[in-house]
């Protein structure tokens, strides 16, 4: 068996991080006081830092929406300050303009200072407002075509070999003190970037710090990069590669693009409680992690299974949409008629009102229905988030969209590779080191072999000394005669057949075999065949990691992993085209009631009437090709979901995989040095955890932010 993976070693120090760090299933392991043994210590503190509690929290999605080059046209925050207190005013402070309520009523009074005091009464707000603050993070976006820079405006419709680079300049830091020096800690930001490419346009795909899923028709690209992150933790780039940046390949006819999308978001490390980093209980800490790890594949096994209860449901979810969908098109159908008899009504505007009149009372049942179905759809999805044992805020049709995109993010799949390259030499090591004696015994031959030639070589010398004596002579009389042309080869080849003779004796076999085992058994020929040995089974370790088996191996992960995200995103997909629907209805339903108004005043109003008639029945036919959208999509619903549960099963396996090797690799990217690295852990994680807003926080306010960069699409 021959395997082999060439990747830096150092995605074990993120994923480390990433696991220490996450929200979702780790923090949940990690913070269950359930699954923790019991060793008599019970003061020692958690790795995950405890939340801070604060009478309001918000958390920020700032969007920054870029030209193709990543230059900034403009910034847009959306914020979610949850009232945990229950307060009839939260006061906000934040670097925004044009601030708008976009889920209520609730207003706010402006003061000084970006001070914003909202009359909450007790509830949640949702607002959104413009920035021109600058960005911790600055993308940038370059691109060449046969290997010389362009512009994305002069590359559009081009073809060649293109090449896409993605730069990320970390501009947040503090000044920390690190081992009685000033050093600048870079807030670790992780920046995670994915772009779908046609087929028909761009051939022969390759990325550099990322992965490719192709199904067919697409390649979606998904590339990782912490800017920073290598300083912050000292480790030698040639040694270790911490990647700072996205590079994409491609062969490309008429070249354009769609949209690319990254999300940056900094509170990985902040999760990390360092208080329980001490560098003196190096190994509690890493059985602290090991523990953790077993947590989070018991996390993951409770994912899968309650997948698998969302599959046996999801058939009760179609039925359902196609009711609603026989619902929609009768109710289509009754607005276009409605608009071919609006001429008429004229002389019945009573009757019409009357009948308004039932369909507006009718309006509130039909919201009431729909409400129902989503709030359906967001149970269940909540109860299969729980039964993972995700710790997140309870979906609502507010939050939904924020929650699940925190959800995706937390189940990111780019350390899939260096896991599996660790379980690959951990599998070819164990191999070669059952075959250990073998190869001992090999060496052991060679070098016996070695050793008989010297010894019968030095007995050899013996013996002619003895010979050359018998005949009167010294061997350095012997050979001055031999070089005089005093002895002629007659004599020397007597001499070298009496020496043959005597060589052949048992007396002589007996003496060179003695030596030769005696030789064998001394240390310095015993730690030559270990040292040997040692040296060969690295040798065919190496040998063996070099093969294209754990190439497929490493596929074969990552597009497991892949697919489970990908399914998540399905379902949040399935969710929104649902959301859309619903509000549509809720449009309609408004519709209604405005008509009924209108209804009343019919008599000189004949003609507007018709033209809202017409109107009604636009609406309503979009409304009834949203919901035909809706049920079309919902068999990839299932599909979507059965790939998710089938994910979540070797995800579960993957983790069980990286529970047994993944802690000793973290102590091996150290050299040894856990302290020193830990250190700077600590400090990289207590400048994470400082980053709470990117527009500022009233006091006594918790927060937490992320980035969503979007660059426009390349076309001609």
């Amino acid at each position: 068996m021959k395997i082999k993976f060439a990747k830096p070693l150092a995605g074990i120090i993120c994923a480390a991080v990433l696991v220490a760090g996450s929200a979702g299933l780790t923090a949940y392991s990690l913070g269950s006081a359930k699954n923790t043994e019991n060793t008599g210590k019970n003061d020692a503190p958690a790795l995950v830092r405890p939340e801070e509690t604060a009478d309001a929290t918000k958390n920020e999605t700032v969007y920054v929406l870029a030209n193709a080059d990543g230059s900034v046209k403009k910034i847009i925050v959306s914020d979610w300050i949850k009232n945990n207190s229950g307060s009839t005013t939260i006061t906000d402070k934040g670097s925004l303009y044009d601030v708008i309520n976009v889920k209520g009523d609730e207003t706010y009074t402006a003061g000084g200072d970006n001070v914003r005091v909202w009359n909450a009464e007790g509830n949640d707000i949702y607002c959104r407002g413009d920035s021109d603050k600058e960005l911790p993070v600055k993308l940038s976006v370059s691109y060449k075509l046969d290997g010389k820079p362009i512009s994305a405006e002069e590359l559009a419709g081009k073809s060649g070999r293109i090449t896409i680079r993605f730069d990320y300049r970390n501009d947040l830091y503090e000044t920390v003190e690190i081992d009685g020096k000033k050093e600048k800690i870079y807030v670790p930001f992780a920046m995670m970037t994915g772009m779908l490419l046609d087929g028909d346009v761009f051939k022969n795909v390759e990325v550099e710090n990322g992965k490719l899923v192709n199904d067919g028709d697409r390649t979606a690209v998904v590339g990782i990069a912490f800017p920073g992150l290598g300083s912050n933790l000292g480790i030698d780039a040639e040694k270790y590669s911490i990647p700072d940046y996205v590079e994409v390949t491609a062969d490309a006819t008429e070249f354009k693009m769609t949209n690319t999308v990254t999300v940056a978001v900094s509170d990985l490390f902040g999760k990390l409680n360092t208080d329980a980093l001490d560098s003196s209980e190096i190994t509690d800490q890493i059985t602290k992690l090991t523990d953790a790890m077993g947590q989070l594949t018991s996390g993951a096994s409770q994912l899968y299974d309650g997948l698998g209860t969302l599959l046996e449901k999801s058939g009760e979810l179609i039925s359902g949409i196609d009711k609603l969908a026989a619902g929609a098109e009768q109710l289509k159908n009754g607005a276009a008629s409605l608009e071919g008899g609006a001429g008429t009504l004229a002389a019945g505007a009573a009757e019409l009102a009357d009948g308004l009149g039932k369909l507006s009372d009718n309006s509130g049942a039909l919201n009431d229905g729909a409400r129902r179905v989503f709030d359906s759809l967001l149970a269940t999805a909540n109860k299969q988030l729980a039964d993972a044992g995700l710790e997140v805020p309870t979906l609502t049709i507010e939050n939904y969209c924020d929650v699940l995109d925190g959800v995706v993010a937390s189940l990111a799949e780019e350390n899939v590779k260096a896991l599996a390259e660790s379980t690959a030499r951990e599998k070819v090591t164990a191999a070669v080191e059952a075959k250990r004696g073998e190869i001992s015994y090999a060496v052991t031959a060679a070098v016996e072999k070695e050793v008989t030639a010297k010894v019968t070589a030095a007995v050899r010398t013996e013996v002619e000394t003895k010979v050359l004596a018998a005949m009167g002579m010294t061997r350095e009389q012997y050979e001055a005669g031999v070089a005089a042309g005093v002895i002629s080869k007659a004599q020397q080849e007597a001499i070298a057949a009496a020496v043959d003779e005597r060589m052949k004796s048992d007396a002589v076999q007996s003496t060179i075999k003695a030596k030769t085992e005696a030789t064998m058994q001394s240390p310095e020929i015993r730690a030559t065949i270990e040292a040997k040995t040692d040296e060969q089974s690295k040798l065919l370790i190496e040998q063996n990691m070099q093969s294209d088996e754990v190439r497929a191996q490493m596929n074969a992960a990552v597009e497991k992993a892949a697919a489970g995200r990908k399914s998540i995103i399905a379902l949040k997909a399935q969710l929104d085209s649902y959301n859309e629907f619903y509000t549509g209805l809720s449009d309609y339903t408004g519709g209604v009631d405005s008509a009924k108004d209108g209804a009343d005043k019919l008599n000189g109003g004949a003609a507007a009437l018709k033209k809202g008639a017409a109107d009604l029945n636009s609406g309503i036919d979009e409304l009834y090709r949203g919901i035909l959208t809706l049920k079309n999509g919902a068999p990839a619903l299932t599909e979507g979901v059965s790939a998710l549960h089938d994910g979540a099963g070797k995800l579960s396996d993957g983790l069980k995989e990286f529970n047994e090797t993944g802690v000793q690799k973290i102590v091996d990217a150290a050299n040894g040095d856990l302290a020193g690295l830990l250190t700077r852990v600590k400090a990289t994680a207590d400048v994470a955890a400082d980053y709470k807003s990117y527009t500022g926080l009233a006091d006594g306010m918790n927060g937490s932010v992320k980035f969503i960069y979007r660059t426009d699409s390349i076309s001609k």
